[in-house]
């Protein structure tokens, strides 16, 4: 009998890159040996950081598999992408990353690579902290190509100090880079094409300069991009128990903040799939006849298939986070 879907739980996939901290871990409560966790794949259809479910009867799979297997039930029928369209992921920016950019989905038609367009939502700041994101008025590639020889590319990117709550827009083509004492929740297009453009004159853990694609990063960014990168939170419900935000919404995801202070539903009509993360409180998550009970910092993944979702707060209101297609 074919297994019946319901709300996912993923085992993530941890990435060590030598900028990372141990904030996920702690923030979060999560027991891990000691070390650098860098970013941590909450929801990752992809071979270089599979998830693996770690929940119910389906428990030991990786995404590929459920997502080959069951399709347009996990994915929804909004998107019309093989693989499931999205990388979702937590990032601990314990050091400054590099300055870079992705394609978007014309320029990877052109030149190859996977396109990305992301988003940041600020889960903490430390005093001080900023993010990078998109060049200042009057920034062309000339200008922009002197100041990496001159090692002076800060200078032309827009600075933007940031709190916990901030959400920053990233479309592919706008050159960004996470400054040091920044957790982020990020949504993205399922990509892991990177083109690095500036490090900042240091070297990798090996002593050596990391590899750099300035003419691969020239060739997509978009010079015209001149738009706000910080959004502002649209408020689509607010009633005395529930307050929904809409933070984001695109042609790949829509994001929303959802405050709940009573039980609810909400019902599929196949089309997409809703993805958690818990902010604030906890909630129970049903489905199938299922139930799941999600903390802050946890994620968790309703397939479109599931007909309906119960989401029920736990010792008092939740916050969560809500990913879905548009």
């Amino acid at each position: 009998m074919e297994t019946e879907l319901y709300p996912l739980r993923f085992n993530p996939a941890y990435k060590d890159y030598f900028w990372g901290g141990e904030d996920i871990v702690k923030k979060y409560g999560r027991r891990l040996p000691p070390g650098v966790y860098a970013e941590s794949w909450e929801v990752s259809d992809r071979l270089d950081g599979m998830g693996v479910v770690s929940n119910g009867p389906l428990a030991g799979k990786t995404f590929r598999e459920l997502v080959q297997r069951f399709g347009h039930q996990i994915t929804g029928t909004h998107t019309t992408t093989s693989g499931f369209p999205l990388l979702i992921k937590l990032i601990d920016a314990h050091d400054k990353l590099s300055v870079q950019v992705h394609p978007d989905d014309g320029s990877a038609r052109q030149f190859g690579g996977e396109a990305k367009t992301e988003m940041w939502y600020v889960l903490g700041a430390k005093p001080n902290s900023a993010l990078y994101c998109g060049l200042k008025p009057g920034v062309d590639r000339q200008k922009f190509e002197h100041a990496i020889r001159t090692r002076h590319v800060e200078e032309l990117l827009n600075r933007i100090p940031v709190a916990e709550g901030d959400v920053i827009y990233v479309p592919g083509g706008r050159v960004h880079a996470i400054d040091a004492g920044c957790l982020i929740f990020e949504v993205q297009q399922n990509s892991n094409t990177t083109y690095r453009v500036y490090d900042w004159g240091r070297v990798g853990l090996d002593g050596k300069p990391r590899a750099l694609h300035i003419q691969e990063a020239l060739r997509v960014i978009s010079w015209r991009d001149m738009s706000s990168p910080k959004m502002q939170p649209v408020q689509v419900i607010a009633q005395e128990s529930t307050r929904v935000d809409r933070l984001l919404a695109t042609h790949y995801f829509k994001i929303e903040r959802i405050q709940l202070g009573d039980p609810c539903g909400s019902k599929s009509d196949g089309g997409t799939f809703n993805m958690f993360f818990v902010l604030d409180g906890k909630v129970q998550i049903t489905g199938n006849g299922h139930e799941e009970l999600l903390t802050p910092g946890c994620s968790c993944l309703v397939p479109a298939a599931v007909p309906e979702c119960l989401m029920d707060p736990v010792d008092g209101p939740v916050t969560f986070l809500r990913v879905t297609l548009p």
